[in-house]
């Protein structure tokens, strides 16, 4: 009996599986946002194969400086004769492996909050979510501002911020989820077994509600993007002579009438990601539906 059980629990799980992602594969624009970031994604990967870094990226070439969009150099070349192109593939590592870092981290440690005063309530989910309410009531772009304003212009100390930024958001989601699920029946089967609630949390809830924290990081992600983008733009972000693509923003806001293309293609760049997450973000949360249909 135990093993035909778990058998159909596991039956269960991948039909559900299925639908979600044939739902997902019938939504044209969230295939096209998943398309545009999964090319993101390998640019960013093989950014060394496509440019040097050290020659091409960082390296000045006043020779070549503002040239306009050729064969040789495909977005023209910036103030210092480094290639546009080159700076944007090697900016897509940046701001991605950036944004997916402070995601994982705010998601880790959101999770953790959210799954502690959901599940146990009473004290603990009064004072939890009181410090939450605090954080949210400060937009992620004032509070990343703050943050790095307060510990220094850093790398590390943006990915710190933007994570603080999003910790509140996920246990927010991730608590309200527990709500409902915590008196659910499996879960109280899993209990009268024998179960502890660290396992119960881990094994049983947690995977449940999996589906809101995926839809709500691709979502966040792309505001990450662009904070990283606008505290870059700044001063407060990535430091030249770093191809992050506010950084190229800023340095080329002097040059906008002799070179368009030095705003353009960074700019573009910025939109792209931001609309492939919105887009992707906009179909796992219909296709995880539960009242969507097939």
């Amino acid at each position: 009996m135990i093993f035909l059980k778990k058998q159909n629990e596991e039956f269960k799980a991948r039909s559900q599986f299925s639908q979600v992602m044939h739902r997902l594969m019938k939504n044209k624009l969230a295939m096209l946002g998943l398309a545009i970031l999964l090319f993101m994604i390998a640019i960013a990967a093989g950014a060394d194969f496509i440019a040097d870094y050290e020659t091409e990226v960082i390296g000045q070439n006043m020779a070549e400086r503002l040239q306009g969009p050729s064969a040789e150099h495909w977005f023209g070349t910036d103030q210092f004769g480094r290639d546009v192109f080159a700076r944007i593939v090697h900016g897509a590592r940046i701001s991605l492996t950036m944004s997916i870092i402070a995601m994982t981290i705010a998601v880790a440690i959101g999770s953790i909050i959210g799954a502690i005063a959901g599940y146990f309530g009473g004290f603990r989910d009064n004072i939890l979510m009181r410090f939450m309410d605090i954080l949210l009531a400060i937009p992620p772009m004032l509070m990343s501002i703050s943050i790095v304003a307060a510990l220094g212009q850093s790398m590390s100390n943006l990915l710190i911020a933007l994570s603080v930024a999003y910790i509140p958001v996920f246990a927010r989601v991730i608590r309200s989820s527990i709500l409902s699920l915590k008196d659910q029946e499996f879960v109280e089967a899993s209990r009268c077994c024998g179960s502890n609630d660290a396992h119960i949390i881990a094994k049983h809830i947690i995977p449940n509600a999996i589906g809101p924290i995926i839809v709500q990081a691709t979502l966040a992600m792309g505001a990450t993007i662009l904070i990283i983008a606008s505290l870059s733009f700044m001063g407060l972000g990535v430091k030249p002579p770093a191809s992050e693509w506010g950084t190229m923003l800023y340095e080329a806001r002097n040059f906008m009438r002799q070179a368009p293309y030095l705003v353009l293609f960074p700019g573009g760049a910025i939109t792209l990601a931001v609309i492939s997450l919105n887009l992707l973000g906009d179909g796992l949360r219909d296709a995880l539906d539960p009242r969507m249909k097939n």
